[in-house]
């Protein structure tokens, strides 16, 4: 029995063309979202972290030692370098082996460039740097590195790991063969003020399994932004990079990540073939910092700025297009946040600066759900933007609901995303519209995802992980679909880890705010996988859609309870919903459909001005539960299955959509007789 109806008229394509920078992604130096994107498996390679312990050993490193004299100490680093100097102390009548050692995963059999920036005393003629499983201590692999100055200098070599092992320890040290040396209080020094690996499968840094799974994601857009770029010194991340200082991360906490700056980013981006945009630092930082950002990215060599991105390795301008000013200024947590008059007329000056660097960049300014503030910035700046941006985040907390609420109202509340997107953008929309000076601007979603409450306390694995957070995630899509005429600019938060759901997820650090379990509990910190919303997004932008069709769906409906007042009627909303999308050549046809409902519903398909081929194909999200995740255990539960169907099917009689699920019906047109067939 159907009890379901979708209509789609596929004559009746939009004027407008929808952009792939709707399905754009969001990188932010947050968490351990860098250190899962970036393929180095060690930390606090500069010695940056306090010691943890009674010994004076930087962060994540440990003594390794047998010796009962030797002495740690840290020291100011080497001349031009960031972070601190690991100093080493061991004496001969010890007879023992003396460094530094660090638990880490490390991929195999497989070769890693290791850099040293070291120190010796005399004596001291090389170091061992190995590798062995903490289990059985197999040696995985071993290089010696001879020391052949008492003054500061880099040294390199290669490290062959015979397998894969998910706890290892790397140890760089003395051994206790070394021939001994005669005792005074000169001798037997060793100081370390880097040490890094890195396999010689990366890309430009990245891990190359993050890489090859961003691939398919077809981002078309990725922006480098967030919280942490209102107090971010671009000019702290350029050039070599153990010269780059290291900084705080005063946003988010721990050490800022030197190794991923501009041009790593724009790297990034090339290798992906995706537009980059980029947030400067409106909060702490000045309009001629941004201006020299543009000029450093956008400025020919014969400029001050281009001339050193030339120096650095890059002697053709990146053409960045898209800058984004300000990032939550109006939020408490960001640095320099204000109101909504002292932003506009923050604005203007970036932007005047910014112009005048490259008078083609594109701007977006900082909007918000509040429309007072958008009111304000159009008025006093809305002539001088191109886009005003939105971070649309969806939480049960918004109703008023907690854990205590049952689970089938937390979902049904987190599935009912796409009607405060729609209500958030149409608010926005009429204040754009408001003005003649101001109706060019368009709409970019710069941050999206679901917010389960409490976003702070978490126990175990986020929400944001399951099959209902893809379900509320597709649903949004469809409505950025339906908006596309305004909204042009998408981006997913996060791509890697990072504090809410990033849709890739590396390792089984569940890091999110504050709250995750201890990497390696698993014993497969090296899975990389995606989550059901990765599959999401990588369904819809891997379609063949550029214009809308209009798309109605007769069906049932459900309530969502609140204790909250909300800006939305909550009480009938549809099971299904649907956004649909053409080809250029209209030839395709794609039928976006999300079943909500917890409930099978069987969706008979009305089409009209298009006459498909006999058979269709399916891509269908499913599972056998709201609450089901990818996981290092099971990364492939939840994944995009795809079939082909007959169209009769759909067209009569029906066809059955299980509960809590994503679908995309691509339907092809029938030729006619004389026609090739492609």
């Amino acid at each position: 029995m159907t009890n379901a109806r979708i209509t789609i008229d596929g004559g009746a394509r939009s004027g407008h063309v929808i952009n792939p920078f709707l399905f754009g992604h969001f990188v932010e130096d947050i968490r351990d979202h860098m250190d899962a994107m970036l393929a180095y498996p060690l930390k606090d390679m500069d010695f940056e972290g306090d010691a943890e312990a009674r010994i004076a050993v930087s962060g994540s490193w440990s003594a390794y030692t047998n010796g009962r004299n030797t002495r740690y100490a840290l020291e100011s680093p080497a001349p031009r370098h960031s972070g601190r100097a690991q100093r080493i102390h061991m004496r001969s009548d010890d007879e023992a082996y003396a460094g530094l050692a660090q638990r880490v995963a490390l991929k195999g059999p497989l070769a890693y460039a290791v850099r040293l920036v070291a120190r010796a005393s005399v004596e001291l003629r090389y170091v061992l740097v190995e590798a062995v499983d903490r289990r059985s201590e197999e040696r995985l692999g071993q290089v010696r590195i001879d020391l052949d100055s008492h003054n500061w200098r880099t040294y390199e070599a290669k490290l062959d790991i015979a397998r894969a092992c998910d706890d290892a320890e790397l140890r760089v040290y003395v051994p206790a063969d070394h021939s001994r040396w005669r005792d005074h209080v000169s001798t037997g020094m060793l100081w370390l003020d880097h040490v890094s690996l890195l396999p010689e499968d990366h890309v430009g840094e990245v891990k190359r399994e993050v890489v090859e799974m961003t691939r398919p994601l077809n981002a078309g857009m990725m922006r480098l932004a967030g919280n942490y770029i209102s107090a971010y010194h671009w000019e702290h991340s350029i050039g070599p990079v153990l010269e780059r200082p290291v900084n705080y991360n005063e946003a988010w906490g721990g050490w800022a990540n030197k190794y991923f700056g501009t041009d790593e980013f724009i790297r990034f981006c090339r290798e992906l073939e995706v537009e980059p945009l980029i947030c400067v630092n409106d909060g702490s930082g000045t309009p001629e910092e941004a201006a020299r950002w543009v000029e450093y990215c956008n400025g020919g060599a014969d400029t001050p700025m281009g001339a050193r991105r030339a120096a650095n390795g890059h002697p053709e301008p990146y053409n960045v297009r898209y800058w984004e000013i300000g990032n939550e200024v109006w939020g408490d947590w960001q640095v320099g946040t204000c109101t909504a008059d002292e932003f506009a007329e923050r604005y203007l000056s970036f932007a005047q600066a910014m112009k005048a660097a490259d008078p083609s960049v594109i701007l977006l300014a900082c909007g918000h759900t509040d429309q007072a503030w958008n009111r304000t910035v159009l008025d006093i700046a809305g002539e001088h933007m191109d886009y005003l941006t939105l971070h649309l985040y969806h939480g049960y907390g918004r109703f008023g609901m907690n854990r205590d609420t049952s689970a089938e109202e937390r979902y049904k509340a987190i599935a009912s995303y796409p009607e405060w997107t729609r209500d958030d953008i149409r608010r926005t929309q009429t204040q754009i519209r408001a003005h003649a000076k101001h109706r060019h601007v368009k709409l970019a979603i710069t941050e999206y995802n679901t917010m389960y409450y409490p976003n702070t306390i978490r126990k175990g694995l986020p929400d944001e992980h399951t099959l209902g957070a893809a379900v509320a995630n597709a649903a949004n899509l469809n409505e950025m679909l339906r908006c596309s005429d305004i909204v042009d600019i998408g981006s997913f938060s996060d791509l890697v880890n990072g504090w809410l759901g990033g849709c890739i997820r590396v390792g089984d650090y569940y890091a999110d705010q504050y709250c995750g379990k201890a990497p390696g509990w698993s014993g497969h910190p090296l899975t990389v996988y995606g989550t059901p919303t990765y599959e999401v997004l990588k369904l819809y932008a891997g379609r063949d859609i550029r214009r809308m069709l209009p798309a109605e769906a007769e069906c049932g409906t459900f309530a969502v309870r609140t204790a909250k007042p909300a800006p939305v009627a909550l009480d009938a909303l549809p099971d299904l919903d649907v956004a649909a999308c053409a080809s250029e050549d209209g030839r395709i046809v794609t039928v976006f459909i999300v079943n909500r409902r917890l409930r099978e519903v069987t969706a008979e398909l009305s089409l009209q001005g298009f006459e498909p081929e006999a058979e269709a194909v399916l891509h269908e999200i499913t599972g056998e539960s709201v609450d089901d995740i990818n996981t290092v255990f099971a990364p492939d539960r939840i994944a995009a299955r795809e079939r082909v169907v007959s169209t009769e099917d759909w067209t009569r009689g029906g066809y059955p959509l299980r509960p809590a699920s994503v679908y995309a019906l691509e339907l092809k047109e029938k030729r006619g007789r004389g026609e090739a067939i492609e």
